[in-house]
């Protein structure tokens, strides 16, 4: 009788062993299907230098007509060259990047913010595009969107620690996968056939330990009109080339692939 009862437990035991094994193959085969989508970057717009408005109308329209579905497009900074304030532009800007029917998010760049004007075009700037530092959320995926060019330029604003509010942001991710966005990377700027250093190495250190602390699984940065591809430590960092045709820049747009953690992308280009 106590053999009989041993068997049945033991049956039991295994049973449930092979619900739970089933149960936990299931539950990780539907978060690996969660966890593949597409995102866009446009980056330097830089409306009303050239004929940027009309690169920029037509990389919508070639967003919206994008045969996968994008969860959401960011705009990596420099929205306009220094005239954020300049409020019959502003309105031809938005015209434009409004018609985008997938959320935009965005994070300033150095010709949308900067020291001279700091209190009028940070003002302008979170009454029309959203605050400094902010994020969302894409399949169990956080996007955190941070302003860092006090970190570049050794400025500060009232109430903004950029460092100090990145990493209550990467708490409260709570170990889900990061993807980082600001407009200027930290890695010198190469251009004239030499290294211009852009960051001091005590504040690039810092953010470099700081990002590689968390599960951060890329950071994306424009700023250089140039496509870059570089490595924080362990982490990422992909540089987009711009929609403005500084430098005799053809326009482009950045579409990426994110699946399982990790990130690839295509560059299109404008013609």
């Amino acid at each position: 009788m106590l053999r009989m009862k041993t068997i049945r437990l033991n049956y039991l035991i295994s049973l449930l062993i092979a619900i739970i094994c089933i149960t936990s193959i299931n539950s990780c085969e539907e978060e690996r299907q969660e966890k593949h989508f597409y995102f866009v970057q446009i980056t330097d717009t830089h409306f009303e230098t050239g004929d940027n408005m009309d690169r920029s109308e037509k990389v919508v329209e070639l967003i919206n007509d994008l045969p996968m579905k994008i969860q959401c497009v960011v705009h990596t900074g420099d929205i306009t060259t220094d005239r954020l304030e300049d409020k019959q532009l502003l309105d031809s800007c938005l015209s434009i990047l409004e018609k985008i029917t997938v959320p935009i998010h965005y994070v300033p760049g150095n010709h949308d913010i900067f020291p001279e004007k700091l209190e009028s075009t940070c003002k302008v700037y979170k009454e029309n595009f959203g605050g400094l530092i902010s994020q969302a959320e894409y399949d169990n995926v956080v996007f955190i969107f941070v302003f860092t060019e006090p970190l570049r330029k050794s400025f500060t604003i009232k109430s903004y620690q950029p460092l100090k509010q990145l990493e209550e942001y990467l708490k409260k991710s709570k170990g889900k996968p990061v993807i980082i966005f600001h407009h200027a990377p930290s890695v010198d700027d190469f251009y004239n056939n030499e290294f211009h250093k852009r960051w001091k190495k005590e504040i690039r250190d810092k953010w470099v330990k700081r990002i590689n602390a968390y599960n951060v699984k890329a950071v994306i940065s424009g700023h250089f009109h140039r496509d870059e591809h570089h490595w924080l430590k362990d982490v990422p960092l992909y540089v987009s080339s711009p929609i403005s045709g500084y430098w005799g820049r053809q326009a482009t747009f950045r579409i990426y692939e994110y699946r399982n953690g990790k990130i690839g992308y295509r560059t299109q280009y404008i013609e």
